[in-house]
């Protein structure tokens, strides 16, 4: 599923590309024709992301178009009038020079202000806006007896925040994912938080999650670059049994709250 600055990059690349404008919405698959219609030949005014949530905006009505990727979704924007169609489209915005085809969303639906402020009520901070309150996040895991690494992936605690950020940032804070939320100090809170906003808003930039410190790059240490579907290089993410670049122990992987975590146990020892 696509991490938080996936969304936030794509929300800017719809505002560069559409806001401001008249567009043609069409749903060449049908699932989403009425809503598109309704859109059709009005002003995109703009889209932004909170967390895993995508929101787009139109001049003539207070409604917004809601959209969760999921597992499958993707949006692609092409700066091609003629864009042939290719598989199932759910959404096409289209304004004579640039076309957006939105595919295998998990939600796309059209839906008035009331039913967008219950969605973000429901969302913790999101460590890629300006307007987050880390704050909310923290009162909530203080209070938990989850582990960390459940609680991080928990988007009503954090929003945006994904099974590559989570491993990744518990790693380079040197945390134990199973430590309880209600254990964790504020001060390796505050490195958490800072760590995600960091490292979050350099994924919006490079459109891929990069973790590792400068000292661990391929080039500085020798190593061969990671090749993996997700790009990007990590410290833990997908190496289970290799060796951690820091003290040579095999990572470790186990599932947790139905997902795969990943750790060194040397780096991140048991608390």
């Amino acid at each position: 599923m696509p991490e938080g600055h996936i969304l936030h990059r794509l929300a800017a690349d719809l505002t560069r590309s559409f806001a401001g404008g008249l567009v043609r919405s069409t749903s060449p698959q049908g699932r989403f024709a009425t809503g598109a219609a309704l859109l059709d030949g009005a002003t995109l005014t703009g889209a932004e992301a909170f967390g895993k949530h995508l929101f787009v905006g139109f001049d003539h009505t207070a409604e917004m178009v809601h959209i969760h990727l999921g597992l499958y979704g993707g949006f692609t924007i092409a700066d091609d009038r003629y864009l042939p169609l290719k598989g199932a489209v759910r959404w096409r915005l289209a304004n004579g020079t640039t076309t957006a085809d939105l595919r295998g969303p998990a939600v796309c639906e059209l839906l008035a202000e009331p039913a967008v402020a219950a969605i973000l009520r429901r969302l913790g901070p999101d460590p890629i806006r300006a307007d987050a309150e880390p704050e909310r996040a923290w009162h909530r895991i203080l209070r938990s007896r989850s582990p960390i690494a459940t609680l991080l992936m928990d988007q009503t605690v954090l929003a945006g925040v994904g099974n590559v950020y989570r491993a990744e940032v518990l790693f380079r804070q040197g945390i134990d994912p199973f430590l309880p939320g209600s254990a964790l100090s504020r001060t390796e809170w505050d490195d958490i938080w800072a760590d995600l906003v960091a490292l979050m808003k350099a994924g919006v930039a490079a459109g891929r999650i990069d973790t590792v410190r400068p000292a661990h790059e391929p080039e500085v240490m020798g190593r061969p670059p990671r090749h993996d579907g997700h790009g990007g290089e990590v410290y833990v993410y997908r190496r289970a049994s290799m060796e951690c670049f820091i003290c040579d122990i095999p990572v470790r992987t186990e599932r947790l709250a139905n997902r795969n975590l990943f750790w060194c146990p040397q780096c991140q020892p048991r608390r």
